[in-house]
């Protein structure tokens, strides 16, 4: 595919003034509030998966309106003392599939969470196993669309509400060190795991890669490619209904969510990324941790002739070495 956003001299100086509306901070804190009326976990069971070096539970945590998530726990055979924690965000269309799938942070030696994705599981992968109850609002068939004409009833509100439940369900399992929590995620999962790390002040790293939801207005404009064409699709029917939509989609930005993280912070991005366009990582970046006062350690590494998949297996190994430093396993003697 052809470059088509920004060259990337203008990419490495890029920070457009943030979309957000003035009530964003009120609106996550009341939606936050009443998701955690009640006790995160709701169920883990230990189950079977033929691997021998691995120990897996299927955990059921409450997400946004108390629903019950899907997630998979998984662990270190063998290792007995409390481990630092990685909960994983999926892309879009994905579930959290078969449990031997994602092996990469419990081979690290850390445990790991696996989230289900509410409403979705159905386009790529082996499935989901979590329902969304609320997905009738009107929007299009794609959870993308679903609801975008109301802040309160659009899909990313609960979808980024089980995301911060994910992480108080990790924190509450036994084997984890609570006080050691990263987000990790690519595209959808990405733009989940940036939402955590601005919602939740004490995390200790986020790792974000080809990131959805960031730069929102202008990849409606650049791309008709899903999921940001999925809206596209939509206003083209409905029109007039734009104004209430970018509404929505500026309390789910991801820029606005970059400004308010404290962790330290490891991007990545393919400049001929036509998915996710990577004007919106850059924008995420160059904001990320302004309002915090905490000044966080971040970096982004940038593959010019790669699209939506980055760098892939390089970038994963890049991801496992900076973790490693800013989040070792055994933690650093005082």
């Amino acid at each position: 595919m052809p470059a088509f956003d920004l060259p990337l001299e203008e990419l490495e100086r890029y920070r457009p003034l943030p979309d957000e509306p003035a009530d964003f901070d009120a609106f996550w804190h009341g939606t936050l509030q009443e998701a955690s009326a009640a006790d995160v976990l709701v169920g883990l069971r230990p189950v079977a998966t033929g691997l021998r070096l691995t120990e897996t539970w299927d955990v059921t945590f409450r997400g946004f309106a108390g629903d019950p998530v899907r997630a998979w726990f998984s662990r270190p055979a063998g290792v007995p003392e409390p481990l630092p924690a990685v909960v994983e965000y999926a892309g879009y269309g994905r579930g959290r599939g078969l449990p031997h799938e994602r092996l990469t942070w419990v081979n690290a030696g850390y445990a790991h969470l696996l989230m289900d994705n509410r409403g979705q599981g159905d386009q790529y992968g082996s499935g989901g196993a979590t329902p969304d109850p609320h997905a009738s609002a009107p929007g299009g068939p794609g959870p993308a669309a679903r609801g975008v004409t109301d802040p309160r009833t659009y899909h990313y509100r609960r979808l980024i509400t089980d995301a911060v439940r994910a992480v108080a369900a990790v924190r509450a399992l036994p084997g984890v060190d609570a006080s050691r929590v990263a987000a990790v995620g690519n595209s959808q999962g990405g733009g989940l795991a940036l939402a955590v790390a601005g919602l939740l002040p004490d995390l200790a790293a986020v790792l974000v890669s080809a990131p959805f939801l960031c730069g929102i207005r202008r990849a409606l404009d650049l791309t008709d490619a899903p999921p940001y064409g999925e809206i596209t699709a939509y206003l083209s029917v409905h029109r007039g209904a734009e104004t209430a939509a970018h509404r929505t989609l500026s309390y789910v930005e991801g820029v606005s969510f970059a400004r308010r993280a404290h962790a330290p912070a490891h991007f990545g991005v393919g400049l001929r990324d036509t998915v996710c366009p990577p004007s919106g990582a850059y924008a995420a970046f160059h904001r990320y941790g302004e309002l915090s006062g905490a000044d966080p350690l971040k970096e982004i590494r940038a593959y010019p002739y790669n699209g939506h998949e980055g760098g892939d297996a390089l970038h994963v190994r890049r991801q496992l070495d900076w973790l490693a430093e800013v989040l070792p396993v055994s933690p650093r003697p005082e």
